[in-house]
């Protein structure tokens, strides 16, 4: 995931981009004040579909849909939607860790060299190992850089290139893609914060050795199905056409359609799911790790991932990191959360684990100043209404 804390150049644009489209505007049921200001922030942000949840006690206390899923065919979002995640993947990924830590399979503290099939280690600090938490933590000392420069995303299809192929292309002297400038940082694992894509890519890939099975098949049955999640998925395959939220990026004044994204990091960034099914996980990790019926994780574990700490090189937007959840601040109080942003998607999730409650917010727009602010006030009211 792209910094998405500031606005790029070509992001700085006006909003009402999508209120100018002629009918687009949707009517609200009289008296529904919340639906009222959440249309108008959608409208105001020039956003093209937006679906909204909120949890309370583990339970999906809301769930709406606002706009279009798709502007050609004048598809609404729905409650059923199917909107790309982005990087709220990785708080999926970190509970998927978490809960084999909790099994006794794995200490999160320990190096995770060898429980892999090929090596790794920093070039710079051989002898520094690399454990699961600084992974799961963002102080791993695996470096994006190189990752940006090649750009692994396909469009309008699943990547065709294997989690195992890219990191050992990515991590292994002599690989593909191998650099010890650009793959790995000038920090001793531990040493700094490093937002890291791939890191996350190792962490699901670990996890499947670990659990015995593929993450994606290890979350379908042990965390989605106890959880109702009938809409959620790792793959665009997967992805009914029907359900899907096609993604759309204002330049220039026009929202242009943008082909779904894949990459070979699915641990990180992949999932695509409903509003309903993500305000459900999203409750369980505010709820002490349980949300209706099923338990995820225990209390001690649920809690141990919102933990928060603030290690060197933190970014000001960041009051804190846990264990795949970060911490920033809405309307001056600091809560656990995570965003997510790629071409044509712009989601969001807060807790507020003190109320055991859970807001989740999902766009499909790529993101805009505009946007950042209407998803922050919707979430704000959220909070203060739902």
């Amino acid at each position: 995931m792209p910094d998405i804390s500031q606005p790029s150049r070509r992001l700085i644009l006006a909003g009402g981009l999508v209120a100018a489209l002629p009918g687009y505007a949707f009517a609200v049921a009289p008296g529904d004040a919340l639906g009222a200001f959440i249309e108008a922030e959608r409208v105001k942000a020039g956003i093209p579909g937006l679906a909204v949840g909120f949890a309370r006690d583990g339970k999906v206390r809301l769930a709406r849909g606002y706009g279009l899923a798709d502007i050609a065919l004048k598809r609404p979002v729905t409650t059923d939607t199917m909107f790309h995640a982005a990087s709220l993947t990785k708080t999926v990924t970190a509970t998927a860790v978490a809960r084999l830590a909790e099994q006794g399979r794995l200490n999160l503290d320990d190096p995770v060299a060898p429980r892999l099939d090929f090596p790794l280690a920093s070039p710079r600090f051989p002898q520094s190992p690399i454990t699961w938490r600084q992974l799961l933590t963002h102080t791993s000392g695996i470096s994006d850089a190189k990752y940006y420069e090649i750009d692994f995303r396909s469009r309008g299809a699943d990547s065709a290139l294997s989690l195992r192929d890219l990191l050992t292309g990515y991590l292994v002297p002599g690989g593909a893609h191998w650099s010890a400038e650009g793959c790995f940082s000038d920090r001793a694992p531990g040493a700094a914060w490093d937002y890291s894509n791939v890191g996350y890519a190792l962490l699901g890939y670990l996890a499947g050795r670990i659990g015995g099975q593929d993450m994606r098949e290890q979350t379908r049955r042990q965390m989605f199905a106890p959880l109702g999640m009938r809409h959620t998925s790792w793959t665009i395959a997967e992805t009914p056409a029907r359900l899907r939220a096609t993604g759309y990026d204002p330049v220039d004044g026009r929202l242009t359609p943008v082909e779904a994204i894949c990459a070979p990091d699915w641990p990180g960034s992949m999932l695509r799911c409903s509003v309903t099914d993500f305000t459900r996980f999203a409750a369980a990790a505010a709820n002490g790790g349980r949300a209706g019926g099923a338990r995820l994780l225990g209390e001690d574990a649920a809690a141990g991932m919102l933990a928060m700490r603030a290690p060197a090189g933190l970014p000001d937007w960041l009051t804190g990191q846990g264990l795949g959840w970060m911490e920033s601040k809405l309307d001056g109080v600091a809560r656990p959360n995570h965003w997510g942003g790629d071409p044509g998607v712009f989601t969001a999730a807060y807790l507020d684990p003190a109320r055991r409650s859970a807001a989740v917010i999902l766009t499909n727009t790529t993101v805009t100043a505009e946007a950042r602010k209407a998803v922050k006030a919707i979430a704000v009211r959220l909070f203060s209404e739902a």
